[in-house]
């Protein structure tokens, strides 16, 4: 098996799939180091941090697409996908420990063009989730200062101005170190989860707890109260069912910054699902529980209603800054996975190279800033174009996340075929089965984003996206490719170790 370390050079040779790799500088690499700085849980941490979000906001219109009871069962599935998928990604990252993730794992199965189309829509799922989380935060900030002191941005046009606020904070705060984005992340996902479990004990305290008010959604003609808006209902609050757990997958994208990665992403990702299924099942039986699904389906900061509902009025608002913190933690979450996946496209030429330069902090600090700017483009145009950002911008980073999915369960299938013997020093318990149910889960999630005509707009504006940046590889970006380490195992057929010695 032959070694790369950091220092070696690209070579000027043709690859499969019509793409050329140019020669590099000897510093080339040396301006792209990362530092492993955590371990087990650290990496549980940042996990957790990029996804409790989904608990404070975004996951109640899953109620009002498909009623209480769909929006149970859509739950239900999509936990089990994530099961499945996680143990096939674990698989995968044990055997390429790369920064890449899913693009690494989609170019060794799938060749160049397959990671990056796989590569592109897991910028798009983490920019985006980035974008909802700061316009989620937004909401819940607004409103609590609206309680407290009367005033609100939102009343005079300004809710940018939180955004705008919320990104230069936590791009500083990724900036500084993968050490403090760790640290970060273990305070705030330990505090968020704590938020989630005294909400959970106060409800019940309280005496608000009325689960007869989970069903108080009118049926339409024919169907239940479990199910108000019948059994295909349930299709559509699948994307919102992700949101309880969208980013998870996210680990992988550490695999170049935390000890023992073969062993610490597997175990980390294991953890992770068990804690999120946790804190899922909390929210969903008792938020609702406490103000009815009918008042919670439609709110934009439906935990910060739960505790107006259990608490009396300033006490809701102080206690209810602490939720604030949860989706804070988000922000920082999914800035490291943006940070990441753009780093690595970028180090292997698919995107431009100064996205990956990471400076004295090794971090990524180019990724991180224009990987802001355009999430809060986004917002302001969606906004400020007449239409609802919060769902609009959700509904884009959902449908980026499931074909991310569906091709990285994919590629799990193929390199159980085409790499038979690579060392793999995590294996599925599911195998390819797991990786195919989960596969036809995300397809299914793709399609009913595609038809419910409420999601419409993003998907043009993912279609819009992919037709630009396939255009872009086609003339520009193929034939400038980085013999990264993600390339040189994929190129040597899974025989190149990648060795960093930082």
């Amino acid at each position: 098996m032959s070694v790369i370390t950091a220092d070696d050079t690209s070579r000027e040779l043709k690859g499969a799939g019509g793409v050329t790799y140019v020669t590099t500088d000897k510093d080339y690499f040396k301006k792209r180091q990362l530092s492993r700085t955590t371990g087990a849980f650290g990496l549980w941490a940042i996990g957790i941090s990029a996804v409790i979000s989904g608990d404070f906001s975004g996951w109640n219109g899953g109620i009002l697409q498909a009623g209480w009871g769909g929006m149970l069962i859509a739950s239900i599935v999509v936990f089990i996908m994530y099961v499945f998928m996680l143990n096939s990604i674990s698989e995968m990252a044990s055997a390429m420990p790369h920064t890449g993730g899913a693009y690494s794992f989609a170019r060794a199965a799938m060749g160049p063009w397959g990671g990056f189309v796989t590569g592109l829509a897991e910028t798009i799922e983490y920019v985006m989730t980035a974008a909802v989380v700061v316009y989620f935060s937004s909401a819940y900030a607004d409103a609590i200062l609206n309680d407290l002191a009367g005033f609100s941005l939102d009343a005079h046009g300004l809710m940018w101005v939180w955004w705008l606020l919320l990104y230069v904070i936590f791009v500083a705060i990724n900036w500084v170190g993968a050490q403090t984005s760790f640290r970060f992340a273990q305070v705030v996902s330990i505090a968020a989860l704590a938020i989630v479990a005294i909400f959970g004990i106060g409800a019940f305290v309280s005496g608000k707890v009325d689960f007869g008010s989970l069903l108080n959604m009118a049926p339409t003609t024919g169907d239940s109260t479990f199910l108000p808006f019948g059994v295909q209902a349930i299709f559509y609050a699948m994307p919102f069912a992700m949101w309880l757990f969208l980013g998870i997958e996210q680990l992988p994208l550490a695999a170049e910054e935390v000890r023992d990665p073969e062993r610490n992403i597997p175990k980390s990702s294991r953890l992770c699902i068990l804690t999120l299924g946790i804190s899922a099942l909390v929210i969903v039986f008792l938020n609702p529980a406490v103000i009815g699904s009918k008042a919670l389906s439609s709110s934009d900061e439906p935990l910060l209603d739960g505790y107006r509902a259990i608490l009396p009025g300033n006490l809701a608002a102080v206690l209810s800054a602490f939720a604030l913190i949860g989706l804070l933690a988000s922000v920082q979450g999914i800035m490291f996975a943006y940070g990441r996946n753009l780093y690595s496209l970028s180090r292997a030429g698919y995107y431009p190279a100064f996205l990956s330069l990471t400076g004295k902090k090794k971090t990524p600090y180019w990724g991180l800033i224009v990987g802001a700017v355009f999430g809060f483009a986004a917002l302001f145009i969606v906004a400020y174009g007449g239409s609802g950002a919060g769902s609009v911008v959700l509904n884009i980073a959902v449908w980026g996340a499931v074909l991310a999915y569906l091709l990285q369960m994919v590629s799990f299938v193929i390199l159980r075929k085409k790499m038979p013997k690579i060392k793999r020093p995590f294996r599925s318990s599911f195998g390819s089965t797991g990786a195919i149910v989960a596969g036809t889960v995300s397809f299914v999630i793709f399609i009913a984003v595609l038809m419910n005509p409420d999601y419409r707009l993003a998907v043009y504006v993912m279609v819009a996206i992919y037709v630009v940046a396939l255009l872009f590889f086609a003339l520009y970006g193929r034939k400038h490719l980085v013999l990264s380490p993600e390339e040189e195992f994929a190129a040597s057929g899974g025989e190149t170790e990648y060795r960093t010695d930082n």
